[in-house]
């Protein structure tokens, strides 16, 4: 380890970037350093508190300067929450640097022209954009600075989000500021009725306990779906905070309840109790509509995902005569989405209860040229499916953060597709994909979209086109 590596205080250091975590970007000589709360442009001294042999993670001491796009968070919470840690930059700055992270990772990892890349779409809405947000309920608070952990009459329940590093701690929320109303109100409710009534909060190491997570759900409809995930809670808890609910917020058009005494919080493999309402809301884009039921999937930022399934309509070009390929399809948001711009969509996704949603989503909607078909996707993507359903004029993927398997990129090759339009949600991944890709096709288009205002996440949508 050189000298410089193994100082512990750094004067004059300049943040030159923004990571992933929040953290800004120093360096001193070959030194990097992962900066908390530090913003590009900043001018600061540094205590490493974290070091490995070339980088170290470390905290302001003093801020000589602040950058331009420093400003005020506007969160209490900002700095303990794991959510939002880019609110220390303006907005505009944060468009900036998602925009230079997708260029990048596409120009350095998949050695990509991206000198014709479109601005950032930014999101219309920086505050209460998302339509769903999950609560934790637990026994183990985290405590703020000041707080005495010592006093044995600190109430040490909290409804609230994990710790980052620390899944038994979780942060007891006052006020979020990712979903409209009546999140905040309810989730204080609720808490304010069980502390009151007695409930016992759930212990994450011990597995105890009557109430486990609170979910909560919107739509541009003006529907909300409300899912109480108990533990260890009896009938009459469960039926006395149920009441409870329903009386106080009438508006809640689906109340639903799960009994979950697993280990872990998945609810894919529970059984939802209807308390009030159907099992669903719905969402709405064009004037097509898609039933939500508490396991599916839906893109967290309903006005943005409409701009997202725009750009890929649009990159698609489509004419009218098109057999499409839809994978990673979900609840079939975007094959139902292009259904009537196309003559056929073939859509494939592994998870069977998304397919169920997705044949719904088209039933509601009367689209009879959609296709589903459940299973993972480097097995169901194989020369007899292709050879069953007929080769795509046009591949949409829109695969997980890990981007797509080997085999399911080796196969994109081997079909041959005239057009692959690929949405990501990660810029590395895809870029790590584009990289194989290239051998055969151009990257024509590149357009990142801002989905999640004051985080580091990013989607991007790319167009790819078979050289002749």
């Amino acid at each position: 380890m050189n000298q410089v590596a193994k100082k512990r205080f750094f004067e004059d250091v300049a943040i030159i970037d923004i990571a992933e975590e929040g953290k800004g970007v120093g360096k001193d000589e070959d030194f990097v350093i992962f900066v908390d709360k530090a913003v590009p442009g900043d001018i600061v001294d540094v205590e490493v508190y974290r070091r490995k042999k070339n980088f170290g993670e470390g905290k302001i001491t003093d801020l000589k300067q602040a950058s331009e796009y420093r400003t005020q968070p506007f969160c209490e919470h900002f700095g303990t929450c794991g959510g939002c840690k880019w609110q220390h930059m303006t907005y505009p700055a944060q468009l900036k640097f998602k925009q230079k992270s997708v260029a990048d990772a596409l120009g350095r990892l998949a050695k990509i022209d991206v000198s014709g890349i479109s601005p950032i779409i930014p999101s219309p809405e920086d505050k209460y954009y998302r339509n769903k947000l999950e609560y934790t309920f637990s026994n183990k608070r985290w405590l703020n600075d000041g707080e005495n952990r010592d006093n044995e009459t600190l109430n040490m329940n909290a409804l609230g989000f994990h710790i980052p590093g620390r899944f038994d701690k979780i942060l007891d929320i006052n006020h979020c500021w990712l979903q409209a109303e009546p999140s905040n109100t309810l989730r204080n409710s609720i808490r304010e009725f069980v502390l009151q009534n007695g409930y016992s909060f759930y212990d994450l190491k011990g597995h105890a306990g009557a109430l486990r997570n609170l979910i909560v759900r919107t739509s541009s409809t003006g529907e909300v779906m409300v899912i109480v995930v108990f533990a260890y809670a009896d009938e009459e808890e469960v039926e006395k905070l149920m009441s409870f609910i329903n009386g106080k917020f009438p508006e809640i058009t689906s109340l639903l309840y799960i009994i979950n005494q697993k280990k872990n919080d998945t609810i894919f493999d529970q059984e939802v109790l209807v308390y009030k309402g159907p099992e669903y809301i719905h969402e709405e884009m064009e004037g097509i509509r898609f039933r939500i039921g508490p396991k599916s999937f839906y893109q967290t930022n309903s006005i943005q995902a409409l701009k997202l399934y725009e750009i890929t309509r649009d990159f698609a070009g489509f004419k009218g005569h098109e057999l499409v390929y839809d994978l990673y399809t979900g609840a079939g948001t975007i094959a139902n989405f292009i259904a009537g711009h196309v003559k056929e969509v073939v859509g494939v996704e592994y998870v069977p209860s998304a397919i169920e949603d997705a044949k719904i989503n088209s039933a509601i909607n009367n689209v009879t040229n959609t296709k589903f078909f459940a299973g993972d996707m480097k097995d169901v993507l194989v020369a007899d499916f292709v050879a069953e359903h007929g080769k795509p004029d046009v591949i949409i993927t829109d695969p997980p953060r890990a981007g797509m398997h080997p085999d399911v990129v080796a196969r994109l090759m081997e079909i041959e597709a005239p057009k692959i339009v690929y949405v990501s949600c990660n810029a590395a991944t895809q870029a790590r994909d584009l990289l194989v890709l290239k051998e055969k096709y151009d990257t024509v288009k590149i357009q990142p979209v801002d989905m999640f205002p004051h985080t580091q996440h990013v989607e991007n949508v790319v167009l790819l086109l078979l050289r002749d």
